[in-house]
């Protein structure tokens, strides 16, 4: 029986700073997390994603995503990579986004394949920090050849 109550004392003191422990390692998370999210929230995005909706075949199409530094200091858009060469980023690469200020990201999408699409489009900036946007649509095939010619048309007018 001793041996018993030792057993389920040691279990219990066990549980008791696993716990402590835990919530230790949870308030540092939180306090992480906390931290994190406001050095992100430097650069606000007007709109993260864009649907084109459906679009024809072979006629490329852009968006144009507003950028808005909310933070305290100036923002530095250091990279805009696109998940596939199809989809093709442009942005002011020289220019620091002062805080408060604004800028633009143009993002063009060639509709050549058929089919729905989703595309990502990553903004690094200031240094490793990184926002994610995202465009969609669907390409519809265009004919291969114009529409005939419809002999019953001067029916109409008639």
């Amino acid at each position: 029986m001793k041996r018993f109550l030792t057993f389920v004392l040691l279990a219990a003191v066990e549980a008791a700073s696993g716990q402590q422990t835990n919530m230790a390692t949870s308030v540092n998370s939180t306090t992480v997390n906390t931290a994190w999210n406001a050095l992100d929230e430097s650069l606000f995005l007007k709109g993260k994603e864009f649907n084109f909706g459906k679009i024809p075949q072979g006629k490329p199409v852009i968006h144009i995503f507003e950028v808005i530094n909310k933070g305290s200091d100036s923002l530095k858009i250091v990279n805009v990579q696109a998940s596939c060469g199809c989809t093709t980023p442009e942005w002011e690469r020289d220019k620091a986004v002062a805080a408060g200020g604004n800028t633009r990201i143009t993002v063009g999408y060639n509709a050549a394949a058929e089919g729905p699409f989703t595309k990502m489009i990553t903004i690094t900036y200031n240094g490793t920090q990184t926002k994610v946007m995202t465009i969609s649509g669907e390409v519809w095939k265009t004919p291969a050849t114009s529409a005939p010619e419809n002999n019953k048309l001067g029916d109409l007018k008639n």
